[in-house]
């Protein structure tokens, strides 16, 4: 289930040629921060399409054919991140059963979990808060304050009694806190009412 698939990407060059302007034009939006974007290592422009739909939406422009044609075949996606590997496989499974067709990814601690936020864009990500290597708490910083991983629901999850403990997680950038073991009727239909999956 933690395989990892490839996104279509576009350069600033694509993005131009489908919005029929230059590629200047696309790198200005771009630094003028009205088209979110990545940048590789050798100092490329890299869009991803639901940032580009976005944005055309934004400029009451049309959406191609080609690009909705690309948004249309990629799947959402999930990712679960619990250390405890019963919790984690019974969560995924259920969520499967919940919203068919949707990806599950798992992670088993906070660095694998960084590592699978850099490699894909889900639309949800259910972390645990005691992980091993990086805490769930701060995980859900990272991935709140950093425009790369393109804003998911975070949703945290914890047995801990700790006093005020959802109050601190959701001044902290979290969507929602729920208690384990994982009520996924719940979940779910928190996921449903807030991306009308």
């Amino acid at each position: 289930m933690s395989n990892i698939r490839k996104r279509k990407v576009f350069s600033a060059l694509e993005v131009a040629k489908i919005c029929g302007v230059v590629n200047q034009t696309v790198i200005n939006w771009i630094r003028a921060d009205y088209l979110k974007s990545s940048i590789t290592p050798g100092g490329q422009f890299r869009i991803y399409p639901d940032d580009l739909r976005d944005f055309l939406l934004s400029r009451n422009m049309r959406v191609p054919n080609e690009l909705s044609k690309i948004l249309h075949e990629e799947k959402s996606m999930i990712v679960v991140v619990d250390d405890d590997h019963t919790l984690n496989e019974l969560l995924s499974m259920q969520l499967m059963q919940h919203f068919p067709g949707t990806e599950i990814k798992q992670a088993f601690d906070g660095f694998e979990a960084g590592a699978i936020l850099a490699t894909v864009r889900p639309k949800v990500v259910i972390l645990d808060i005691e992980l091993p290597g990086i805490n769930g708490r701060e995980l859900c910083k990272q991935i709140k304050s950093d425009s790369r991983f393109s804003s998911p629901l975070v949703l945290i999850a914890s047995t801990l009694n700790t006093p005020n403990l959802e109050e601190h997680v959701k001044s902290e950038g979290a969507d929602a806190f729920f208690r384990k073991p994982y009520d996924t009727v719940m979940i779910a239909n928190f996921i449903r009412s807030r991306l009308k999956w």
